[in-house]
Protein backbone atom coordinates (compact mmCIF):
# COMPACT_ATOMS: atom_id res chain seq x y z
CA UNK A 1 0.00 0.00 0.00
CA UNK A 2 1.38 3.60 -1.09
CA UNK A 3 0.59 6.43 1.04
CA UNK A 4 -0.41 10.32 -0.05
CA UNK A 5 0.08 12.48 2.97
CA UNK A 6 -2.43 15.44 2.37
CA UNK A 7 -1.30 19.06 4.40
CA UNK A 8 -2.41 21.82 5.47
CA UNK A 9 -2.42 24.52 8.23
CA UNK A 10 -4.72 22.64 10.77
CA UNK A 11 -5.70 19.80 9.66
CA UNK A 12 -9.65 20.85 10.64
CA UNK A 13 -10.61 21.15 7.14
CA UNK A 14 -9.43 21.22 3.56
CA UNK A 15 -6.63 18.07 4.43
CA UNK A 16 -9.12 16.14 6.23
CA UNK A 17 -11.62 16.34 3.57
CA UNK A 18 -8.84 15.46 0.71
CA UNK A 19 -7.69 12.67 2.71
CA UNK A 20 -11.26 10.87 3.29
CA UNK A 21 -12.28 11.78 -0.17
CA UNK A 22 -9.38 10.21 -1.40
CA UNK A 23 -9.40 7.12 0.35
CA UNK A 24 -13.18 6.52 -0.37
CA UNK A 25 -12.18 7.38 -3.80
CA UNK A 26 -9.43 4.77 -3.57
CA UNK A 27 -11.20 1.92 -2.29
CA UNK A 28 -13.83 2.36 -5.05
CA UNK A 29 -11.40 2.12 -7.68
CA UNK A 30 -9.40 -0.70 -5.67
CA UNK A 31 -6.53 1.41 -5.83
CA UNK A 32 -2.91 0.18 -3.70
CA UNK A 33 -3.08 3.69 -2.43
CA UNK A 34 -4.58 5.27 1.06
CA UNK A 35 -4.34 8.80 1.99
CA UNK A 36 -3.44 10.31 5.76
CA UNK A 37 -3.31 13.84 6.62
CA UNK A 38 -1.59 16.02 9.02
CA UNK A 39 -1.59 19.83 10.06
CA UNK A 40 1.72 22.11 10.04
CA UNK A 41 0.50 24.33 12.36
CA UNK A 42 -2.50 23.42 14.32
CA UNK A 43 -4.97 25.57 15.55
CA UNK A 44 -6.27 25.54 19.23
CA UNK A 45 -9.42 27.24 18.04
CA UNK A 46 -10.85 24.66 16.07
CA UNK A 47 -14.16 23.46 17.57
CA UNK A 48 -14.26 19.65 17.55
CA UNK A 49 -12.65 17.16 15.33
CA UNK A 50 -13.87 18.19 11.68
CA UNK A 51 -14.91 21.32 10.08
CA UNK A 52 -18.43 21.41 9.84
CA UNK A 53 -17.83 22.48 6.07
CA UNK A 54 -15.75 19.34 5.96
CA UNK A 55 -18.58 17.02 6.91
CA UNK A 56 -21.42 18.92 5.71
CA UNK A 57 -19.50 18.11 2.32
CA UNK A 58 -18.77 14.53 2.74
CA UNK A 59 -22.92 13.55 3.82
CA UNK A 60 -23.48 15.31 0.84
CA UNK A 61 -21.54 12.77 -1.68
CA UNK A 62 -22.69 10.12 0.64
CA UNK A 63 -19.16 9.81 2.38
CA UNK A 64 -19.47 8.24 5.67
CA UNK A 65 -15.68 7.35 7.25
CA UNK A 66 -14.78 6.77 10.88
CA UNK A 67 -11.74 9.18 10.12
CA UNK A 68 -14.46 12.11 10.46
CA UNK A 69 -14.16 11.67 14.44
CA UNK A 70 -10.17 11.84 15.28
CA UNK A 71 -9.31 15.27 15.94
CA UNK A 72 -6.46 17.29 14.03
CA UNK A 73 -2.81 16.02 14.05
CA UNK A 74 0.36 17.77 13.94
CA UNK A 75 2.59 16.43 11.16
CA UNK A 76 6.26 14.62 11.90
CA UNK A 77 9.30 13.72 10.49
CA UNK A 78 7.93 10.49 10.33
CA UNK A 79 4.57 11.12 8.55
CA UNK A 80 6.93 12.85 5.84
CA UNK A 81 9.30 9.94 5.43
CA UNK A 82 6.74 7.45 5.64
CA UNK A 83 4.76 9.07 2.40
CA UNK A 84 5.26 7.83 -0.95
CA UNK A 85 3.55 11.04 -1.95
CA UNK A 86 3.31 14.91 0.11
CA UNK A 87 0.52 17.12 -1.07
CA UNK A 88 0.33 20.62 0.92
CA UNK A 89 -2.98 22.16 -0.22
CA UNK A 90 -2.04 26.04 -0.96
CA UNK A 91 1.18 27.12 -1.78
CA UNK A 92 1.44 30.63 -0.37
CA UNK A 93 0.20 29.49 2.37
CA UNK A 94 1.74 26.29 3.18
CA UNK A 95 5.63 26.71 1.33
CA UNK A 96 6.88 29.12 4.17
CA UNK A 97 5.33 26.40 7.09
CA UNK A 98 7.28 23.61 5.22
CA UNK A 99 10.61 25.51 4.63
CA UNK A 100 10.35 26.80 8.12
CA UNK A 101 9.60 23.61 10.13
CA UNK A 102 10.26 20.47 7.55
CA UNK A 103 12.93 22.44 5.16
CA UNK A 104 14.67 18.61 4.65
CA UNK A 105 11.44 17.40 3.06
CA UNK A 106 11.06 21.03 0.99
CA UNK A 107 11.81 18.88 -2.35
CA UNK A 108 9.21 16.25 -1.38
CA UNK A 109 6.85 18.24 -1.66
CA UNK A 110 3.69 19.21 -4.19
CA UNK A 111 1.88 21.85 -3.95
CA UNK A 112 -1.70 22.89 -4.95
CA UNK A 113 -3.78 26.21 -4.56
CA UNK A 114 -6.90 25.98 -2.89
CA UNK A 115 -7.71 28.90 -0.67
CA UNK A 116 -8.82 28.60 2.99
CA UNK A 117 -11.80 30.54 4.35
CA UNK A 118 -9.80 33.51 4.05
CA UNK A 119 -9.62 33.77 0.54
CA UNK A 120 -12.66 31.85 -0.26
CA UNK A 121 -15.76 30.06 0.72
CA UNK A 122 -16.04 26.48 1.57
CA UNK A 123 -18.85 26.29 -0.93
CA UNK A 124 -15.54 27.30 -3.09
CA UNK A 125 -12.78 25.85 -1.52
CA UNK A 126 -14.23 22.07 -1.03
CA UNK A 127 -15.57 21.62 -4.40
CA UNK A 128 -12.08 23.02 -5.94
CA UNK A 129 -10.04 20.07 -3.76
CA UNK A 130 -12.93 17.50 -4.68
CA UNK A 131 -11.66 18.20 -8.12
CA UNK A 132 -7.76 18.45 -7.45
CA UNK A 133 -8.41 15.04 -5.76
CA UNK A 134 -10.06 13.55 -8.16
CA UNK A 135 -6.96 14.57 -11.27
CA UNK A 136 -4.65 12.96 -8.45
CA UNK A 137 -6.92 9.66 -8.66
CA UNK A 138 -6.98 9.82 -12.48
CA UNK A 139 -3.19 10.10 -12.35
CA UNK A 140 -2.40 7.26 -9.58
CA UNK A 141 -5.13 4.90 -12.01
CA UNK A 142 -3.51 5.40 -15.13
CA UNK A 143 -0.03 4.86 -13.59
CA UNK A 144 -1.23 1.23 -11.98
CA UNK A 145 -2.84 0.35 -15.53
Amino acid sequence: MKTVLFLCTGNYYRSRFAEIFFNWQAAQRALVWRAESRGLALHASNVGPISRHTLAHLKMRGVLSDACSRFPVAVLDADFAAAHRIIAVKEAEHRPLVEARFAKWRDRVEYWHVHDVDCALPAESIPHLEREVARLLEQLAKQAA
